[in-house]
């Protein structure tokens, strides 16, 4: 062991001044004063100051005075120091400010003054993170001796981040009740970052679309009262219930859409099964986690999937009893497991998960894990399910940092669904992968939230491109064993975060048979049914199938696709082409490849020859500090947008519907549109990479049906299996798949 990492506290000491807290996402100024300890720091000696991998804190910057992050570093010797940054430590520390002691050297007492923001120049300070958190370590190590050999400091400066005041609002409800059925609603308040927030005061008035017993017509929010709970609420008829609240004579909420039904013999529940604390590469604690997913994102089920290789067998330990202590049938719902990290070459990343507490880890690595541990190490996904044979677990596919690669390994009786979304981005490709594999898998959406906000994460000002997403579950009731048999027969669909409501059956003239299990893997229960629900596999003849859907969509419906694999079969729109005027939608989507630099950086403009914009929205602009600025009013608009696999655009409203051209330039691909032929069909350009691609098209010129109704008659002439599906895409840019119904021979 070298010599350095004996003596910490020989290292010096490092102060914060102000201490905090600051309010996340804000600008300040946070000095830090280094005092060399014993030895000193010898010529070319340097220190490090590191935060945490996953945290959006602005990138400092070194020669812009009166910019935003501008840092200095002053030796009080007058040592001449070199000063960069760098994503160049040990996760989950990567984020660092590096410092090297040139032509000098520090003695015992003498000083370094580290600015961030420095605001002496004129700078706004620098811009923090932008998510809530405790404590906001800013990590500190020591390279005394010139040897590169690095010592953390005994005592780390840190700072709390609070919430700013409320900027938006949201409502959350069950979507499925039963007539008198009581249930809650919950109102939130969200800063700009999307952090839950008590600093509001508002009166808010509430109209509800049919009666509701208990529903106030006014709510008064003082600060404090987050989130806040309307209980015992009960509709009496069947129904779609809108509920909305009104500010000052404008809609500042809407909640997800509640059905009302009789008898539910299914109910849904919301769950974020991925994600992870600060205990691995994520941020704060894996209680606190637990309690934000509970208490104020408000879903219904929830797991915790730390990196394997970062997961001691003491942590392992605390978080089963964690899971065991917050699950509570009926209420909440906590899943034990955790994500097995391999090499995209060896397999790519799972989650697993298990029905009981206490069952052994199996790590793809113990990269991060010091000391022995309980189990060996896996390290290709072929073997990890060899070692999961005959346990009560689930794996679901996973693309993340690395990617899971299912044609490499799969285990059907293991890997039910893969996840197509989370804060990483869309990943159709991965459904489509099983397809062409003859893989029959489920779709689930999750966060993988690394921010502390599991079930509501959004991201922030970081390179993530996407908000966290969602799953919902058809269940009989509120368990985990209701749980596991959903994720067995696939009976979910997942969204990108919102709370759509999606019903989907398919239904024969004559009875036909369907499968509780996949007879690909074995002997599988039959049965003679004339209905089946998504996720079901079943044997129809020569019978065709009628596919009914409804969908209720949290914003107006774009568009429904059915989708027969990877081919859409048809289109539905909740508009018809007279509707179509002036506003004119320019649609950017894609990723430049599967790994883990796949986020796309859109730099684009448009402009219009020959007519004029009235007005502009941007579409799925997530980071604040992004958006879409007029450039020369009325003529053109330029942007910086990300992606990554998911989809972000912008909306203009023309002085005339059919005049002038369209031109649009961005650093991925351009075209020009010539708006006195641009129907109702899309003009698409094609971006190459992963799916990238610029979309120009017409939709209505305001705010249009939620609700849209399929009925489509489906023909199976045999052979290969046909996946039978909807991928819904919301006019704010949200999007939802359903898991597949099999069509099989």
């Amino acid at each position: 062991m070298p010599f350095s990492r004996y003596l910490p506290e020989h290292m010096g000491s490092i102060r914060l001044s102000p201490a905090g807290p600051f309010v996340a996402g804000s600008h300040a100024e946070l000095t830090l004063i280094y005092t060399a300890g014993t030895f000193g720091i010898d010529d070319t000696g340097m220190v490090k100051i590191s935060w945490r991998t996953t945290s959006d804190m602005a990138k400092p910057q070194f020669d812009k005075p009166q910019a935003a992050n501008f840092t200095t570093v002053e030796a009080s010797n007058g040592a001449k120091l070199e000063v960069w940054f760098d994503r160049l430590n040990i996760r989950p520390y990567a984020n660092t400010l590096l410092i090297r002691v040139g032509r000098g050297y520090l003695r015992k007492g003498d000083t370094l003054t580290i600015r961030f923001g420095d605001k002496r120049q004129g700078s706004p300070g620098w811009r923090l993170q932008t998510n809530v958190e405790k404590r906001v370590e800013l990590r500190t190590s020591i390279d005394a001796f010139a040897t590169y050999e690095f010592c953390e400091l005994p005592e780390q400066p840190a700072f709390d981040l609070t919430p700013g005041p409320a900027a938006t609002w949201k409502a959350i409800a069950p979507s499925l009740v039963a007539v008198g059925e009581p249930f809650r609603l919950a109102l939130v308040a969200e800063d700009i970052w999307g952090n839950p927030t008590d600093q509001a005061d508002q009166v808010l008035s509430l109209e509800a679309s049919m009666p509701v017993r208990g529903l106030p017509t006014t709510v008064t929010i003082k600060p404090g009262d987050m989130p806040h709970i309307i209980s015992n609420l009960t509709a009496s008829a069947e129904g779609h219930l809108d509920i909305r609240a009104m500010a000052d004579g404008k809609e500042i909420l809407r909640a997800n859409p509640i059905s009302v039904a009789k008898e539910i013999p299914l109910k849904r529940y919301w769950g974020d099964l991925h994600g992870q604390s600060g205990e691995t590469i994520g941020m704060g604690s894996a209680e606190d986690y637990f309690k934000y997913a509970r208490d104020l994102a408000c879903v219904d089920i929830v797991g915790h999937q730390g990196n394997d290789f970062q997961i001691t067998d003491t942590f392992w330990k605390k978080l089963n009893g964690l899971t065991a202590a917050f699950d509570e049938p009926g209420t909440f719902v906590c899943v034990p497991g955790y994500e097995w990290s391999g090499n995209t070459g060896m397999g790519g990343d799972r989650n697993v998960f298990y029905r009981h507490e206490d069952r052994p880890i199996r790590r793809s690595s113990h990269i991060l894990v010091d000391g022995q541990t309980s189990t060996d190490a896996i390290y290709t996904a072929d073997k990890l399910f060899e070692a999961l044979e005959g346990e009560d677990a689930v794996v679901i596919a996973h693309v993340g940092g690395r990617y899971a690669d299912i044609k490499f390994a799969h285990d059907g009786k293991l890997e039910r669904s893969v996840e197509v979304h989370s804060s990483w981005g869309t990943f159709e490709w991965l459904l489509h992968d099983a397809f062409e594999k003859g893989y029959r898998v489920g779709v689930v959406c999750h966060s993988d939230d690394h921010k502390g906000r599991p079930g509501a994460t959004r991201p922030g000002a970081s390179s993530f491109g996407a908000i966290g997403g969602l799953t919902c579950y058809s269940m009989p009731e509120l368990t985990r064993d209701a749980l596991f048999t959903a994720l067995r027969q696939r009976h979910h669909y997942g969204t990108t975060g919102t709370r759509m409501s999606i019903s989907l059956a398919g239904q024969f003239a004559a009875p036909v048979i369907r499968y509780s299990g996949d007879p690909l893997l074995g002997p599988a229960q039959e049965a003679s049914v004339r209905a089946v629900m998504m996720g079901d596999i079943v044997r129809p003849g020569e019978t065709p199938m009628r596919l009914t859907a409804e969908v209720i969509g949290t914003a107006p419906i774009d568009r429904v696709d059915v989708m027969y694999g990877t081919r859409v079969a048809e289109t539905i729109r909740p508009y018809t082409t007279s509707d179509l005027g002036r506003r004119v939608r320019v649609l950017w989507q894609g990723a430049e490849y599967r790994g883990r630099g796949r986020e796309t950086n859109w730099q684009g403009k448009l402009s219009v020859d020959g007519n004029r914009i009235d007005r502009f929205a941007s579409v799925n602009f997530l980071n604040p500090e992004r958006q879409v600025k007029e450039d020369k009013p009325g003529s053109a608009l330029t942007w910086t947008s990300v992606t990554t696999g998911n989809l972000a655009g912008v909306d203009i409203w023309l002085d005339q519907a059919r005049s002038g051209t369209l031109k649009v330039d961005t650093n991925i691909v351009s075209g020009d549109v010539n708006l006195a032929t641009l129907g109702d069909q899309p003009v698409v350009f094609d971006g190459g990479g992963l799916g990238r691609q610029l979309s120009v098209y017409r939709l209505p010129e305001t705010d249009w049906n939620r609700r849209v109704t399929i009925d489509h008659t489906v023909t199976f002439s045999g052979g290969a299996d046909l996946p039978v599906y909807l991928r819904v895409t919301q006019a704010d840019g949200n999007q939802a798949w359903t898991s597949p119904i099999y069509l099989i021979a």
